[in-house]
């Protein structure tokens, strides 16, 4: 395939997960009751009755606003834990969240997830400075020019820094296609496009949908002639990305 041109992305996936207004669609789950009491992986203690969830990326302490698209229901819940690790699933929340979005019947629900609050986050890294300057005068004797340089001075996060080559040609093909996701940011597209391309190559494509000042970008496979041949591949991509479906291109 002829690229219009070839650049280089570089994406900080915690930088990005971390920021408000980051958006993220797919299922959600919730935790059995097997889990009450144990620790989490922030180190707090599950507990049914707190609105609380696990991500595998976005920082602990994030506040994140969850709408189930079947039903419209919401919640809020924080982040103190990490999973799911089940393909497709993008959320786990506690009992008593899973409840307020009515999916308590169904197990699994399609929702909507979006980073609302991060300032616990700024907070905790603040909290931390601050510890460890009082901890460095107690074990030596320092002024009070020295102690205020130290707890202002900023610690640099660990970032795990993804690169993408991207070749990008504007197309315009009708047919079927296998719709893996869709994002309202285009940066949340890259980690999936990337791992979508290793299965399906040069057939994975992105469509960008504008409405009402909004875009929307959709992760396709295709174009396929027939919607056999697009069931097909479905059908392959559905164990991994679980919800996907067919879409026609007039």
């Amino acid at each position: 395939m002829h690229s219009l041109f070839t650049t280089i992305i570089v994406v900080s996936p915690l930088c990005i997960h971390a920021q408000v207004g980051y958006i993220q669609e797919g299922n959600a789950s919730f935790y059995a009751d097997s889990f009450e009491g144990r620790v989490t992986a922030s180190g707090e203690r599950y507990s049914h009755l707190k609105a609380t969830c696990a991500h595998v990326s976005i920082p602990f302490g994030s506040l994140v606003k969850i709408t189930n698209l079947d039903n419209n229901k919401t919640a809020i819940a924080r982040v103190n834990d990490r999973g799911p690790f089940v393909p497709g699933r993008i959320v786990d929340v506690s009992r008593s969240v899973a409840e307020r979005l009515g999916m308590i019947g169904t197990g699994i629900a399609r929702v909507r997830l979006e980073v609302i609050d991060n300032q616990s986050i700024k907070q905790n890294s603040q909290e931390e400075v601050s510890k460890t300057a009082a901890a460095d005068g107690d074990n030596k004797t320092t002024n009070s020019q020295s102690t205020a340089i130290k707890t202002n001075q900023p610690t640099a996060p660990a970032e795990v820094v993804d690169y993408f080559s991207v070749e990008v040609q504007k197309q315009t093909k009708k047919g079927f296609y296998v719709q893996l996701g869709s994002f309202r940011e285009q940066t949340n597209i890259f980690s999936l496009l990337a791992d979508a391309q290793e299965q399906f190559g040069k057939k994975t494509c992105v469509q960008v949908v504008a409405a009402n000042n909004d875009r929307l970008f959709k992760l396709l496979i295709g174009p396929f002639t027939t919607r056999a041949d697009a069931e097909k591949v479905k059908q392959t991509a559905q164990a991994k990305y679980q919800g996907c479906f067919i879409v026609e291109i007039r």
